[in-house]
């Protein structure tokens, strides 16, 4: 990974998304678990948030569930459960896998499966996962507030217990 830098996101009072009209690109095509060249379709979402003054957006698959936005993974908490979508339309991340695993760590309910958008508009809690972005809060969709529109008690500890395992694991980066 290249050296540490803060996040491009605001991982303090989050960001608003909005649901791209693109479509993330079937794996029937072009193989969603690997990096490649061919991010056409994601750039056209990013031109869409940009277009909304959005930090990001969303992306459906071909069956219009939710995959990832155009540069992030995504979870929602609901009734303290955590969600994610299933990767067969995503990038699976390693920040990804590293909040998946720290989830289960806390004894939270992680599910990994298909979801509707609807479930996104009406979840206590959403979040994005990437490299750059850490884990970055959500507070808005499509114009709908998330919550209460602030960054939520689970999305908190998360980004808690990330900070945490990123700092104390790792092979240290020597200095001449």
């Amino acid at each position: 990974l290249p050296e540490w830098k803060p996040p491009v996101y605001d991982n303090t009072h989050g960001v608003n998304l909005v649901t791209a009209t693109t479509r993330r690109n079937s794996p029937n095509n072009l193989d969603s678990k690997i990096h490649h060249n061919n991010l056409l379709n994601n750039i056209l979402a990013k031109i869409e948030g940009n277009n909304a003054n959005a930090g990001d957006a969303i992306m459906l698959d071909k069956d219009g569930y939710v995959s990832e936005t155009n540069a992030t993974n995504i979870f929602l908490v609901k009734k303290g459960r955590v969600l994610t979508p299933h990767a067969d339309y995503c990038l699976p991340g390693i920040t990804r896998a590293t909040v998946m695993e720290l989830v289960v760590k806390e004894n939270l309910v992680l599910e990994e499966r298909r979801i509707s958008l609807s479930e996104f508009h009406t979840a206590d809690e959403v979040w994005t996962t990437g490299t750059m972005g850490e884990i970055t809060p959500v507070v808005k969709i499509d114009g709908r507030i998330v919550g209460d529109g602030k960054v939520g008690p689970v999305t908190q500890r998360i980004q808690k217990v990330y900070k945490k395992e990123t700092e104390e694991s790792g092979v240290p980066i020597p200095s001449y």
